[in-house]
């Protein structure tokens, strides 16, 4: 298979992390297997760009890349919202137009807003510019509790660190859950978080439950018994809390509520028995936890538009 050409943006006065993050992901980890991604690095003005913090970065490749490209990624913005040119909106619009796919990491949901492509959409990006965004954009749905967002080929995340995140998607998505999990190996992090920016903003908010306590030897217990059936009321009583207080206390700490990181997780284990097993359909919908196979089928579509079967053919190469 030809590998995904995926052009990245580059800016001046953006973040060095913020360029470096889709360079690692989607062609640095790549150095000892067949890259499944082409990267080039581009820029309006076909030449170097300088970063907010003191690093230039060398680039020899104008826009006109966008017109070929299978994945753009605007991987952020100048923290004072400069205006997009008239041709970066022009070649977005045409990509999308085209059926490429269009990212935006953190604030470089600001070039996607601004080209008209979130209208109407659910959109993401750093929790201390939701205001700034809501008013600026009110044809948006801001939503600055996920850690990304995608809509119609379109991807948005949130700050810094879900950049990361959401390009981890983006090879699952396309390459799989096996290979998701060996990039993110290779970097020494997660392959998938659960959650959203709320656990980040600075309000009076619980941290990361201990595994010590309580609650942390339930929530882990139900993570390793995924079969099992369980309901909020049960949860909450394991933990020695109200319905109320549990709720509160896992929404603080995870950014989701109880069902939403269940249904994940679940979703997350069948994908891997799909990649990695000859299980029937039936079979993993059991092994996952969903009870019955239609239930398994319509989450699973719901969440990765394509049938369990779609994504074994995919990603097992069956």
């Amino acid at each position: 298979m030809q590998p995904y050409k995926v052009a990245l943006v580059a800016l001046n006065d953006i973040s060095a992390f913020h360029l470096s993050v889709p360079c690692l992901v989607f062609q640095d980890v790549f150095l000892d297997q067949k890259a499944a991604f082409e990267l080039t690095l581009c820029s309006e003005e076909n030449q170097h760009v300088n970063l907010s913090s003191g690093f230039q970065a060398s680039v020899s490749v104008g826009l006109d890349i966008l017109d070929s490209a299978n994945i753009i990624v605007i991987p952020s913005w100048p923290n004072h919202l400069p205006e997009p040119s008239d041709i970066l909106i022009a070649k977005l619009i045409t990509a999308h137009q085209r059926g490429a796919m269009v990212v935006g990491l953190c604030l470089g949901a600001y070039a996607l807003a601004k080209a008209g492509l979130l209208n109407g959409k659910r959109a993401t990006t750093h929790w201390g510019y939701q205001q700034a965004f809501t008013e600026k954009f009110p044809d948006i749905i801001v939503d600055c509790d996920p850690l990304f967002i995608e809509q119609d080929n379109i991807i948005t995340s949130a700050g810094t660190a879900a950049s990361l995140d959401c390009c981890l998607h983006i090879v699952r998505s396309l390459c799989g859950s096996e290979v998701a999990t060996q990039i993110a190996r290779m970097m020494v992090t997660a392959p998938f978080r659960s959650g959203g920016q709320q656990q980040y903003i600075p309000n009076p908010i619980a941290k990361q439950p201990d595994k010590a306590t309580s609650f942390g030897h339930v929530i882990s217990d139900v993570e390793r018994n995924l079969t099992q059936s369980y309901d909020l009321d049960g949860i909450a009583e394991r933990c020695a809390m109200s319905r109320r207080t549990f709720t509160r206390q896992f929404k603080a700490a995870y950014g989701c509520t109880f069902g939403e990181w269940l249904l994940n997780r679940r979703l997350a284990l069948s994908q891997q028995l799909l990649e990695s097993t000859d299980y029937s359909i039936a079979t993993v919908a059991e092994l996952s936890g969903f009870g019955s196979e239609s239930v398994f089928r319509k989450h699973f579509s719901r969440s990765f538009n394509a049938s369990p079967s779609q994504w074994r053919v995919t990603f097992k190469g069956e």
